[in-house]
């Protein structure tokens, strides 16, 4: 009788910095650990060392100088937990998760988030900056010009979505938030519905870019609820996309969303507003294992 294939697994995150986030999740996916788990070490490494400096303590300030955090965690049973503008927490997703495991609530911020991860013995740190981010505030406190970058300064997560050998699916989102934002802005990283969604028995998606895009439309929903529908992700990603696009009135030229999408199947989505959105994508089938970064088809 021939050995049945070793059930395969499947780890899907944003950007370049993914990859890294998918070297972690990856290990913890081949020695049949959960997507929980995965996607959650996948972005506590982006938390730690975060080449843009978009996420983390090392990520870029708001208008007064001060790095807030957001980050939410989902699994394929419905359950959820988030944080937002929170300060000094050096892992806000393992936060996110406490909230999620531990606490009756589904989202909390500022202080009294804070406050929780001191009881929990989570590393609470310092709100200071690093000294780049201090660099290009102080750089930009001389004409206060508030004007993100396509694909620089909105691209301001890492989010992620898992498959494991088991069959359940988890999906994270961890950031910084937009460089230099007013004090107390939340995007859509830490609203589950709008960054991360998962729908049992169908899959998830997650969202990259300019979050008051996303927030407007629920786009992780939109694009979710497209696969309860029967939508492949790829499919799922791009109607989600063009709904962003149709309901926000600015021109899309101006912003970038990103959107990916996993199945149980394992099939996979991903699609921009615009060119310059990539992902990494990290498989374990028949016991080899691969990592690798694409760029997404845009719509504009």
């Amino acid at each position: 009788m021939p050995t049945p294939p070793t059930p395969s697994a499947t780890i899907l995150s944003t950007w370049k910095h993914g990859l890294p986030a998918n070297d972690a999740a990856l290990a913890i996916l081949a020695r049949g650990g959960s997507a929980l788990d995965a996607v959650e070490a996948g972005a506590r490494v982006v938390e730690l060392d975060c080449p843009d400096r978009s996420v983390g303590l090392g990520g870029m300030p708001d208008r007064d100088g001060i790095v807030t955090l957001d980050a939410s965690i989902m699994t394929d049973d419905g359950r959820c937990g988030s944080v937002a503008a929170v300060e000094g927490v050096v892992h806000p997703i393992s936060l996110a998760r406490r909230v999620m495991e531990d606490t009756p609530h589904c989202l909390l911020v500022g202080e009294g988030a804070r406050q929780f991860a001191q009881f929990c013995k989570l590393e609470v740190r310092a709100n200071t900056l690093s000294p780049e981010a201090e660099q290009a505030w102080r750089k930009w406190l001389v004409e206060k010009n508030y004007a993100p970058v396509v694909n620089i300064e909105n691209h301001d997560t890492i989010s992620l979505l898992a498959l494991d050998q088991h069959g359940r699916l988890a999906a994270a989102s961890t950031t910084s938030g937009l460089s230099f934002k007013m004090h107390g802005r939340v995007g859509d990283s830490p609203i589950v519905g709008a960054g991360i969604y998962v729908e049992p028995k169908v899959g998830g998606a997650v969202c990259t870019g300019l979050g008051e895009m996303v927030l407007r439309t629920l786009g992780a929903f939109v694009a979710a609820d497209c696969m309860r529908r029967g939508a492949k992700p790829q499919e799922a990603c791009e109607e989600a996309l063009r709904i962003v696009m149709a309901k926000n009135a600015a021109d899309p030229k101006t912003y970038q969303v990103g959107m990916l999408a996993l199945d149980f199947d394992g099939n996979i989505g991903a699609a921009a507003v615009q060119t310059g959105f990539n992902y990494a994508l990290g498989r374990i089938e028949n016991g080899a294992t691969s990592n690798t970064l694409f760029d997404a088809r845009h719509l504009v």
